[in-house]
C-alpha cells in the first residue's frame, strides 16, 4: 500500500471513529433515529470525508441494516440495545466501524463485553497469511465463554476502493472450510455479533438502504424521468450503498421510483437482518490494515 492511500485510510478511520463516538453521546430516550443519523452523517462530511454507507441503527433483536427514512418517526427508548454502524471514505478508501450500547440500563453489559472482547482477540490474531478460520474460531469461543452465541451468517469483510464488501469474508464461527488468507496491505472490517438467541439472522422488511446493481438492464427503461434519476444515482453513489432519504429531492415520488428500479433489477433493497429467535444482538466493529506481523486499527479514537 502506498503512502498516499495509507494516509487516506487513516484519515477516513479517524473521521468515522469520531462521528461514531459523537453519535453515542447523541442517543437519549425520545431522540429520533433520523436526527441521530443525519447529525452523525454531517459530522463525517464536515470532517472532510464522504459517506461510504448510510448510518445504520439497529435496535435489540435487529442485528443490522436499518437506516431511517426522510419521514421516520422512530425514537430511542430507555433499555434499547443500540448498534450504531458508521462508515466514511476518502477518495473511495473506506473505514467501517460499529459499537453497541444500552440506553440508561445495564441488563446486557455482559453481552456487549462478549462482542467487544471477541473483536479484541480477533484483532490480536489478525496478520498476513493467517487462516481466517482461526479468526472465526476465537470469535466463537470468546462469545461462547460468556454464555452467548456468535451469529453464524454474519461476517466481517474485506474493503477495497469504492467496494464495501470486496469478496473476502471473516467468519464469526469455527469454519474449517474457510481457508482464505489475507495478504499484507489488505483492509478488513472485523465485526463479531453476539446474541442470547439462536445465533442466526433472517431477512425482514426493507431497510431503506439501496445499492445500484451492475447490469445492462438500464437500456430497457422507457421512462425518461426514471432514466435521469438512475443517472444521478450513478454519478452520486457509484458502487456504494445509499439511503432513501438521500434521494428524497431527486424525484417527485422517490418511493415509487425506488420500487420501480428495484422491480427492474437495477437497484437492490437491503433487507433488515433480524435474529431468528428474537434474541438481543450486540456488535462491535473496527477496520484494520493487515501487515506481515499484525494489523493496525484505523477506527480507534
Amino acid at each position: 500500500m502506498d503512502k498516499e492511500v495509507y494516509e487516506k485510510y487513516l484519515n477516513a478511520g479517524k473521521i468515522a471513529a469520531k462521528a461514531r463516538d459523537i453519535g453515542v453521546n447523541l442517543i437519549k430516550p425520545g431522540k429520533k433515529f433520523i436526527e441521530v443519523a443525519e447529525e452523525v452523517e454531517s459530522k463525517i462530511l464536515d470532517g472532510g470525508a464522504s459517506l461510504s454507507f448510510p448510518v445504520n441503527i439497529a435496535i435489540n433483536d435487529l442485528a443490522a441494516h436499518y437506516s431511517p427514512r426522510n419521514d421516520d418517526e422512530l425514537v430511542f427508548k430507555r433499555g434499547d440495545v443500540v448498534k450504531l454502524d458508521v462508515g466514511s471514505h476518502i477518495d473511495g478508501y473506506i473505514a467501517d466501524t460499529a459499537i453497541t450500547f444500552e440506553i440508561e440500563t445495564n441488563k446486557y453489559d455482559k453481552m456487549i463485553k462478549a462482542s467487544s472482547d471477541a473483536l479484541d482477540f480477533a484483532i490480536d490474531l489478525m496478520r498476513a497469511n493467517i487462516d481466517l478460520s482461526e479468526i472465526g474460531k476465537v470469535i466463537e469461543e470468546t462469545i461462547k465463554s460468556y454464555g452467548y452465541n456468535s451469529i453464524d451468517n454474519l461476517t466481517g469483510h474485506s474493503l477495497d476502493r469504492y467496494e464495501l464488501h470486496s469478496g473476502m469474508s471473516v467468519p464469526s464461527i469455527s469454519n474449517t472450510f474457510c481457508r482464505v488468507k489475507p495478504k499484507s496491505g489488505d483492509v478488513i472490517a472485523i465485526e463479531p455479533f453476539a446474541t442470547n438467541g439462536f445465533g442466526h439472522v433472517i431477512s425482514g422488511k426493507g431497510s431503506n438502504i439501496f445499492i445500484l446493481k451492475p447490469t445492462i438492464k438500464s437500456k430497457i427503461i422507457r421512462d425518461n424521468k426514471l432514466k435521469v434519476l438512475l443517472s444521478r444515482m450513478r454519478a452520486q453513489f457509484k458502487t456504494l450503498p445509499f439511503a432513501q432519504r438521500w434521494c428524497y429531492n431527486m424525484s417527485d415520488n422517490i418511493d415509487m421510483s425506488l420500487k420501480k428500479l428495484t422491480y427492474l433489477g437495477l437497484i437492490k433493497n437491503y433487507p433488515q437482518l433480524v435474529e431468528q429467535n428474537g434474541g438481543i444482538v450486540t456488535q462491535k466493529e473496527h477496520t484494520v490494515i493487515v501487515f506481515e506481523d499484525g494489523c493496525e486499527v484505523i477506527t480507534e479514537t
